[in-house]
């Protein structure tokens, strides 16, 4: 039985309560919850009456309530954790790329590698003008006329050269007959020098009568100082083109220097012995004059060097200085030896140094010179040496044992030594140290003739009826000027290619280096110029040709020795994560936390089934 209330008038929870039952599950709403999803009906205990259907229902509406308040609390974490990843992704990530990416700017990578293969096309302007008389009876058409030949030199297999020479044929004006009547082939060359084209690379050929006495005899070629020739005629057409083919070889270029202009492209196999031996073509060169005086307590050698070079050196660097820019400078060493012991000859009482020892002389006497150190250009060395009186006289040998003339040697690429010997006194008791006086005009003949040598200039062995005029103070003649340009030209050309090649794919292979648009601009201006001067070269036009071939030059060193090229003024890739982690990790940790537990929760309700009550 239900108990009575009590006498003190106070109802018992069980009487203003419906149903106890009811009210223990409305006094704890998570077992409610837990019924409600559960889909359990909502029955009393055992035996007690069913709740009263109302009542169910405000259970069900603030259970859905809850739920709902708890479903928008996680929508609104999930709208903030993508908000956050959306401005990161969006506005950092590309705000963060764009202040720190590398700024490299466009270069013309197609047009580097183009210029390796360009087709080097040489076309030489030459003039044969026929004085009366000399005219062959076998000529195609009445003069004037024109003609082309042309020569392939193959290089490799992605470079050819091709030699065009474009000849006019064409008889002697009025002055040009009065020139050819002058008693000598020199005065003749002269007269004619103010009647010539005066162009870089241009060529004119005199034809005489077979009968001329401006020939001496036995002479059928003459070559003066300037870009003229003098041609005996005979044997027709045809000998007359064999002998002016050759001839314009000797005086423009030849097959061994347009290789030797590109050693570099040329199979080591296919080079000549003289390749390598010349210098390479540069901006600019030191000449160093050097007196080198091992025993000052003997000899108190005297040298006017400063009038020696005015006199000797500097017209043939005035004629040089189209080719490049030059400096001079000397010095006296003193207690320097050669670094070899030379063997002394009890036949000739004298001290020898023998070929093979002459490699084994530069290397000491080089530690000492100290110009090549501190010097941007090609430093070229000319030495001269006065043994010291323990070895004196000394004499150099060559390979087969022969006294040189010169008592001279030169390195390739490097300068020459020669050895000056001072005449011992009449009198053992000569106070020391004897005064020498250097004989300069001598000294200057051999270094002027090393000179030569090292820029490639040496007369080639020309047949017996080649006679070639003596340039003179000036050092070298006007063509062997036009063969030096031609030869540095294809050079320059073949060096701004490897240049513009080799900075290409370094800056391909490395990407975090910045390519400033100075460093570009200088990289277009030298595409340009090598193709500029691949162009003058084939209309003839030699000195605008090697213009463009230096401005190429130095458009490409310029860029390729660039400072900002440096690689190691920026940070590699390790250093790049060691700082951005510290940085961006605790900012990236809880977005990604945050947007993995979405991710989860969003594959979890796709998988749970939808219920409906």
């Amino acid at each position: 039985m239900r108990p009575k209330p009590a006498s003190s008038g106070r109802v018992p929870r069980s009487d203003w309560c419906y149903s106890p039952p009811v009210c223990a599950i409305a006094l704890r709403p998570p077992r409610l919850l837990a019924i409600v999803r559960t889909g359990g009906a909502l029955t009393g205990w055992a035996g007690r009456r069913p709740r009263p259907p109302r009542l169910v229902r405000e259970v069900k509406m603030a259970t859905a309530a809850a739920i709902a308040a708890d479903e928008a609390e996680r929508a609104r974490g999930r709208r903030a954790a993508l908000s956050f990843a959306a401005i990161a992704v969006v506005l950092g990530l590309p705000l963060w790329w764009r202040t720190t990416e590398t700024y490299r700017a466009a270069l013309p990578y197609g047009d580097i590698e183009g210029l390796g293969q360009l087709p080097f096309q040489l076309a030489v302007p030459v003039a044969v003008v026929f004085a009366p008389g000399s005219v062959p009876g076998d000529l195609p058409r009445p003069l004037p006329f024109r003609d082309v030949q042309e020569m392939e030199i193959p290089v490799n297999l992605r470079t050819t050269v091709t030699t065009r020479y474009e000849t006019i044929y064409r008889s002697t004006t009025a002055q040009e007959e009065a020139a050819l009547e002058a008693a000598t082939a020199r005065e003749a060359d002269a007269a004619l020098h103010p009647l010539q084209d005066a162009s870089l690379g241009s060529l004119t050929m005199y034809v005489v009568p077979e009968t001329s006495s401006l020939l001496p005899q036995g002479i059928s070629v003459y070559v003066g100082k300037h870009r003229s020739a003098l041609v005996r005629a005979g044997g027709g057409l045809a000998a007359l083109r064999a002998r002016l083919q050759q001839l314009t070889q000797v005086m423009s270029f030849t097959v061994s220097s347009i290789t030797a202009a590109l050693s570099d492209r040329v199979p080591d196999g296919q080079l000549g012995p003289d390749a390598r031996r010349h210098l390479k073509s540069s901006l600019g060169y030191e000449i160093t004059f050097s007196l080198l005086n091992p025993d000052p307590k003997s000899h108190a050698v005297d040298w006017d060097i400063e009038d020696a070079v005015n006199r000797y050196v500097q017209p043939v660097l005035d004629k040089l200085s189209l080719v490049a820019n030059f400096s001079v400078d000397s010095q006296i060493l003193y207690y320097a030896v050669l670094g070899v012991t030379p063997r002394f000859d009890k036949e000739s009482s004298s001290f020898l140094l023998s070929a093979h020892s002459l490699p084994h002389v530069i290397n000491p006497v080089e530690a000492r010179l100290g110009s090549s150190a501190a010097s941007l250009y090609p430093v070229l060395n000319f030495l001269l040496y006065v043994p010291e009186r323990s070895h004196s006289p000394l004499y150099i040998q060559d390979k087969d044992g022969a006294p040189v003339s010169t008592n001279a040697f030169h390195s390739p690429r490097w300068g020459g030594i020669m050895v000056y010997n001072v005449e011992a006194p009449a009198s053992p008791q000569a106070s020391l140290p004897l005064h020498v006086e250097v004989d300069m005009v001598r000294v200057m003949e051999v270094f002027l003739a090393q000179l030569r040598l090292l820029f490639g200039l040496s007369r080639e062995e020309l047949p017996p009826e080649f006679l070639l005029e003596s340039p003179g103070n000036e050092g070298l003649a006007d063509w062997e000027l036009d063969r030096l340009l031609w030869a540095h030209t294809v050079e320059n050309i073949a060096t701004v290619s490897t240049t513009l090649t080799s900075l290409a794919q370094l800056l391909d292979k490395i990407g975090n280096i910045v390519i400033k648009d100075d460093v570009a601009s200088e990289v277009y201006r030298a595409v340009a110029s090598a193709q500029s001067a691949v162009a003058e070269l084939a209309v003839g036009h030699l000195h605008s040709a090697f213009q463009a071939s230096k401005e190429a030059v130095t458009s490409s060193e310029r860029a390729f020795f660039d400072p900002s090229l440096l690689h190691l003024l920026y940070f590699p890739d390790d250093q790049k994560f060691a700082i951005y982690i510290p940085l961006f990790l605790p900012m990236a940790v809880p977005i990604l936390l945050s947007l993995a537990k979405i991710v989860r929760e969003t594959r979890q309700r796709k998988k749970e089934p939808t219920k409906v009550d």
